[in-house]
C-alpha cells in the first residue's frame, strides 16, 4: 500500500475565527459553512484554539439562561490544539484520532500556519479508496 498523506485529503479551505469574534458571529459562520468547528487565529494567521459547534451551543444556553450577549471566541475556544503535519500518513493519523477525541485537526505547516483541517470523515474516505484499490484486480 502506498503511503497517503494528510495533504492529499485535508480541506484547504475550513472556517476560520478571530479570537475578538462575537460567538453570534462564529455561530453564523458555522451554519454558513457547514462545518463543525475551526481554528482561531490570531494577527499573525497562527493557530491559537479551536472552536466547535459544542462550544457554541453551550455558550448560547448559558447566554439564553443568564441573559449574556456579549460572549467572544477567546472565551469559549479550546486552547490547547492537536494538530497535524500535511506529510503525515493518514493510517497515523487515523490511529491517533482512534485515542483522542478532536474530530477535527488543523494542519499546520512547520512554522505553525494553518494549511486546512482534516476530520474524521476525510480519514475514513482516504482509507476507503485505498482498501478499493487494493481489492481490484489488475
Amino acid at each position: 500500500m502506498e503511503s497517503l498523506k494528510v495533504s492529499d485529503y485535508m480541506n484547504r479551505h475550513p472556517v476560520t475565527f478571530e479570537t475578538e469574534m462575537p460567538v453570534a458571529e462564529a455561530v453564523g459562520k458555522l451554519l454558513s459553512s457547514n462545518q463543525p468547528g475551526g481554528p482561531v487565529l490570531d494577527a499573525n494567521k497562527k493557530v491559537v484554539g479551536f472552536v466547535s459547534e459544542q462550544d457554541c451551543i453551550k455558550r448560547m444556553i448559558e447566554s439564553s439562561y443568564y441573559r449574556e450577549q456579549i460572549a467572544r471566541v477567546k472565551d469559549i475556544m479550546h486552547k490547547e490544539v492537536l494538530s497535524v503535519k500535511p506529510y503525515e500518513s493518514i493510517f497515523e493519523l487515523a490511529q491517533e484520532m482512534l485515542g483522542q477525541k478532536p474530530k477535527i485537526y488543523p494542519v499546520l505547516d512547520d512554522d505553525g500556519y494553518l494549511l486546512g483541517t482534516i476530520n474524521r470523515t476525510h480519514v475514513l474516505k482516504a482509507i476507503d479508496i485505498q482498501l478499493k484499490d487494493g481489492y481490484r484486480t489488475p
